[in-house]
Order: C-alpha cells, then structure tokens, then sequence
C-alpha cells in the first residue's frame, strides 16, 4: 500500500506517492485544485493507497491561519468521499518555501513542479516520522 501526500492550495494541488514499501517519497503532478477529487478517484482506484496525507499550514507560531480553515473543510469533504483512505494532517511550515529553493537550483524553472515538490517534502516526513 502507498502513501499520498497532498500540498493544497487555492488553485493548484502538488501530489507525491511513496513507494510501496512507505519508504521513498516522489512527487508525483500538479493538479488544478478544482480537479482534484476527480483526480483522487482516478488515483484511488489505480492505485493502492491506504493513506492520504494533507500539508497542515499552520503560522510560524503554530496559530491557525485563514488557509488553515480552507484546509480543513477540504479535508473534510477529502474523508466523506474518500472513505477507505485514512485521512492525516500533517505539519507543512516551510515546505513551499523549501520547494521553491530546490525548484531554483534547477537549470530550467518550472513553477507547477513546486507544489508537487512540497507534497513530497511533506511526504518524506511522514515517511521518516513512520520509521
């Protein structure tokens, strides 16, 4: 069984999947947040994921934000129609920001690559914390 990790954002979704042996992270697309149940039922289906992973954004100071809310209702209807995938918050400070250096260092900047590289970021934590 995989693990999927997902960057929510207001316009674009970035999505990474461990292998399934839950130990490497790879990010995997870039979804337009509108799309993205249609994309998950696609993915579920294909794919044996049992979980789902959400980039919590929460402030520096560990507050909730306005995002922090739209994440949450998302989640939300993630779990309603997602039933057999367990659904976890997982702490995302920083990871867009990472995202954003590595895309950089890259010859050719891509930036619909970045949330897709953040889920990943998000995702390689869980893997480590799993261990």
């Amino acid at each position: 069984m995989k693990v999927l990790a997902l960057d929510l954002g207001d316009v674009w979704t970035g999505t990474a999947m461990s292998d399934p042996l839950k130990i490497i992270a790879t990010p995997y697309k870039t979804v337009k947040s509108e799309n993205l149940l249609s994309f998950l039922k696609e993915l579920t289906t294909s794919e044996q994921i049992d979980t789902i992973v959400i980039g919590y954004p929460r402030t520096m100071k560990g507050k909730e934000s306005e995002q922090t809310k739209k994440v949450l209702l998302q989640k939300n209807i993630i779990e309603k129609n997602f039933p057999l995938q367990k659904c976890i918050l997982w702490d995302e400070r920083l990871s867009s920001k990472h995202a954003r250096s590595i895309q950089k260092k890259k010859t050719k900047f891509d930036s619909s690559q970045e949330h897709s590289i953040a889920a990943a970021l998000i995702l390689e934590t869980y893997l480590q914390f799993l261990t």
